[in-house]
């Protein structure tokens, strides 16, 4: 597969979905420094619509490399990772810019991580009942979605 055609090169991340080990952790891992890149540039805001953005596309890719692949779920597929990523991030950004809080980046990335490989409910239900792009890309958003309500709830409980 091409990796200059647009869909690969968002679908893969720029190629960290082609490392043969562990492209699911590379592609989450390759995820936070542009996010933080953006965040501590432009801000908060505009990551946001980053992230408004990227879904959809990530979507578009996530589907073009199925079809191109033949594969559903390829796991050089890592753009729906990336998206889950900065859903996780949401809040260590939200709660503490304009700082870098690491130790709310780094259990983003664990907790994204652990949600993402054991899929526990509602996140199996996406992985294997939704077919196609949607199914891929809504288990990594739920992952996502989950590791930022527990994030939310360490700061409230004063964890940070």
């Amino acid at each position: 597969m091409k990796l200059m055609n647009p869909s690969s090169l968002i679908a893969t991340w720029f190629g960290l979905g082609l490392i043969p080990k562990a492209p699911g952790t590379w592609g989450s891992i390759g995820a936070i420094p542009p996010a933080m890149l953006l965040v501590y540039t432009a801000g908060f805001w505009p990551f946001i619509a980053a992230l408004i953005i990227l879904t959809p596309v990530g979507f578009w890719a996530t589907a073009q490399y199925e079809a191109k692949s033949g594969i559903h779920d390829n796991k050089q597929i890592v753009i729906d990772e990336v998206v889950g990523q900065w859903l996780a991030l949401l809040p260590a950004f939200y709660f503490y810019e304009p700082q870098i809080n690491w130790l709310y980046i780094f259990a983003a990335l664990l907790l994204f991580r652990f949600f993402d490989i054991l899929k526990p409910w509602p996140i199996s239900h996406f992985d294997k009942n939704v077919p196609g792009a949607m199914g891929v890309m809504m288990d990594d958003i739920m992952a996502g979605f989950i590791a930022a309500l527990i994030i939310i709830g360490a700061i409230y409980a004063g964890f940070g």
